[in-house]
């Protein structure tokens, strides 16, 4: 008889990821006695194939993160040092109760939460909060950061976003990948473009930036930072110019036609080629190619909306398809997001009926810096959850002096002290995805992932949800809704199905079966129910019926640009996801330090050294980086892989130190991130 005790079973719990991506991969956590062994990717999930990114294989290293946020903590030094003590649960509730009451009782409008998508979850993400925020009648927040432009200009076009299914991309001819470095930001798109590309698929990389994704494509076109709705003009002319046009389509399921034929006249390939700083064979070549190949497929991303007309470009861009016909195969068409193929209960989630006819004022995200420095209105109060406006926001400088105000109270839920974190007067210990229960809704394929908690929350951590019921009874909520379980909130979110039968399984389809063809006869979620070339719906949100081109606010050809001629694009880093996973280690260990990639032409004309630190500024800021020459640049463009953590990085600083909050896009309210001129000196 062995007195050896044998080791206890492996147990496989159904996971999500729910990080700001695509894909919502469906994980399977391997638990032995209570503890997360590992995290691998579920085989047989059909649009991720137990395939995971390199960030989401290290979940544990992240989850058991020796810094992990594991008890409640209240500053003691001043703010932005980062200086804290432990408190108690009981304490730190009692007393964000007791400062909130006193600020509502004056105006609630005072309080603003700040949040966005570190978790993509409908449970964690904007479920008990909206509730508890809509409750007390705080300002609302235009959550606009990452995708509101593009969302606007797609919808003007096309309706909602429901785009090319990923599990039929393998089956297209031709796959552009327009401002999307897949391989980054898309694992699983990749693979199946690379499958496509071994079947004889064309790929086709429009980036201001040799990405990895566009160092693998056939052909790369790398027009300047906000020129790409030029470009989506040009493609335009070249296909109506030769007859490229899919004309029972175009009459059948069209709105506009005549009229769009007028304008893509104006945009010839010699001027737009003279606007986007590439050559006019480009132009006529990419033009035939989409053309002429079938099924073509378009996958978008949202790095083109990042400037001033980012909304139009994603407009013009989402014209393409429907010129050629493409909508009529299953793996053609344009893939920004699926989003739109869910019917998620957004009301059942954050009960707006709570604001009992109350409209409380909109405060952009985009634009934290200049609210919280506003004495006209003050913020007197900020709740932060799900993001690190810090380190993410556009005006860094300015965000930070916002947050550094004494007078301003600020609460912080998190799993790390990131740069926010270190402003707070409290911090509360959130739980990972490993601990408590949510449903993700994706925005990259047709699968509602469901997620199971594989361990027990780690020290005194708490789910986003539990943290705002405690908010909720402190402040003397009695509405039902502020005791409804995770369990309950994730099956209002999705009527329809049983959620619980979702979870045993992992994930379940949602929308059209494969293969189907979605817009193969139309049926558009527009005004007229067609592709909207003309838009009577863009003249109410400001911009020109027809595409149009909307110049950079910052443009190289500018005023501005004699004394700052570069312009600058600060793309993710492949190894972090936005400011996530800056702090594990072994990720930061690949990603080295913060780069500026720069042209040798424009490395040359500055007597900068490869592998030397320069200075990067303009009037906002500046900032230290190690300089790489490389012709991954094109000339004319630096790069700033982001999003560093600012206490991480050489100089204390990152790469919104130089972005500007300033200037809005067209559409959708949202941050010009890539619409930044700098200049670079040795330093």
């Amino acid at each position: 008889m062995s007195l050896v005790a044998e080791p206890s079973p492996v147990s496989i719990v159904k996971g999500a990821c729910p990080h700001d991506c695509p894909d919502t991969c469906a994980l399977e956590i391997h638990v032995r006695d209570g503890v997360a062994l590992k995290v691998t990717g579920s085989a047989a999930h059909g649009p991720t194939a137990g395939v995971l990114c390199t960030k989401v294989a290290r979940y544990t290293e992240r989850t058991y993160h020796p810094d992990r946020l594991l008890h409640p903590l209240r500053r003691v030094g001043p703010k932005g040092s980062g200086r804290f003590e432990r408190i108690g649960w009981d304490e730190a509730i009692r007393s964000i109760a007791a400062r909130l009451a006193r600020l509502a009782a004056e105006d609630p409008e005072q309080i603003l939460p700040y949040s966005y998508a570190g978790t993509m979850g409908l449970v964690q993400g904007e479920s008990m909060a909206q509730r508890f925020f809509h409750k007390l009648g705080a300002s609302r927040l235009d959550r606009t950061i990452c995708a509101s432009a593009g969302t606007v200009g797609y919808g003007i076009t096309l309706g909602s976003r429901v785009g090319t299914d990923i599990e039929m991309v393998d089956e297209a001819r031709l796959i552009v990948f327009w401002g999307c470095n897949a391989i980054t930001s898309s694992v699983h798109f990749w693979a199946r473009a690379q499958a496509a590309k071994r079947r004889g698929a064309t790929l086709v990389a429009i980036d201001p930036y040799r990405s990895l994704t566009a160092e693998k494509c056939h052909l790369h076109i790398a027009p300047l930072p906000g020129t790409d709705a030029a470009l989506a003009l040009g493609l335009m002319h070249v296909l109506i110019r030769d007859d490229l046009i899919d004309h029972d389509y175009v009459a059948k399921h069209t709105l506009g036609y005549d009229e769009l034929q007028g304008r893509a006249a104006l945009y010839d390939p010699a001027r737009v080629a003279a606007i986007c700083g590439i050559s006019a064979g480009d132009i006529e070549a990419l033009g035939r190619l989409y053309g002429t190949t079938r099924p073509a497929l378009i996958r978008a991303n949202y790095g083109m909306q990042r400037a001033r007309g980012g909304g139009m470009a994603t407009r013009n861009i989402a014209c393409l398809p429907a010129l050629v016909g493409a909508f009529r195969d299953a793996a053609g068409g344009i893939l920004l997001s699926t989003s739109g193929n869910f019917a998620v209960d957004g009301a059942a989630l954050s009960r707006p009926d709570l604001l009992a006819g109350r409209q409380p004022r909109i405060i952009n995200m985009s634009t934290v810096g200049h609210a919280l420095l506003d004495e006209r209105a003050p913020v007197r109060a900020i709740i932060v959850y799900n993001s690190n406006p810090v380190a993410v926001a556009p005006d860094s400088t300015r965000v930070a002096r916002g947050f550094a105000r004494e007078d301003l109270f600020t609460v912080v839920l998190e799993h790390f002290r990131t740069d926010t974190a270190d402003y707070a007067d409290l911090i509360l210990p959130a739980t990972t995805q490993l601990e408590h229960l949510d449903i993700v809704k994706p925005y990259g394929h047709y699968d509602m992932v469901a997620n199971n908690p594989a361990i027990a929350p780690l020290g005194e951590s708490k789910p986003n949800t539990e943290i705002f019921r405690l908010f909720a009874k402190a402040m003397g909520f009695t509405e039902p809704c502020f005791e409804d379980s995770d369990e309950v909130i994730a099956q209002a979110a999705v009527p329809g199905w049983n959620f619980n039968d979702v979870r045993d399984v992992g994930w379940t389809r949602v929308g059209a079966p494969k293969g189907t063809a979605r817009f193969a006869n139309g049926g558009f979620d527009t005004p007229s129910g067609k592709v909207e070339f003309l838009a009577s719906s863009a003249r109410a949100l400001g911009v020109d019926v027809l595409p149009d081109y909307i110049a950079p606010q910052e443009d190289t050809r500018s005023e501005l640009a004699r004394q700052y001629p570069l312009a600058m694009i600060s793309p993710p880093a492949r190894h972090f996801l936005n400011s996530s996973f800056v702090n594990v280690q072994s990720l930061r260990i690949v990603e080295g330090e913060p780069w500026l990639d720069l042209h040798p032409d424009d490395a040359a004309a500055r007597s900068i050294a490869d592998d030397t630190y320069v200075r990067v500024f303009n009037d906002r800021g500046s900032l230290e980086l190690r300089a790489r020459v490389t012709d991954r640049a094109r000339p004319g463009v630096v790069v700033a892989l982001s999003i560093w953590w600012k206490k991480l990085a050489r100089d204390g600083k990152n790469a919104n130190e130089l972005t500007s909050s300033d200037t809005l896009t067209d559409l959708g309210r949202g941050p010009t991130f890539y619409d930044c001129l700098v200049e670079v000196e040795p330093l």
